[in-house]
């Protein structure tokens, strides 16, 4: 910033680092992987909390860090069956 003269949003905007919070966007994403990990999914249904942390982990890794957290969780739990 100091260099170009250009502000923080400006930066993050050109650098792709703001974060995701569009739920249809990460709902996709959540979907993919649900089906790239059905024994994950299989394992939190059946009472695994700790399935859900990886699942979620996944999809922060999918989106490279810039899925909003709360979001992501959320999505999952609600397409695993959970309100």
């Amino acid at each position: 910033m100091f260099n170009t003269g250009k502000s923080a949003n400006e930066v993050v905007a050109q650098k792709g680092l703001s974060q995701i919070s569009d739920s249809g966007e990460l709902e996709k994403m959540a979907e993919k992987v649900i089906a790239e990990n059905p024994q994950a999914a299989a394992d939190y249904k059946a009472g695994k909390e700790t399935a859900m942390k990886f699942l979620v982990g996944q999809l922060m890794r999918t989106t490279r860090g810039r899925a909003n957290p709360q979001i992501a969780t959320q999505l999952l739990k609600n397409k695993l069956g959970e309100k």
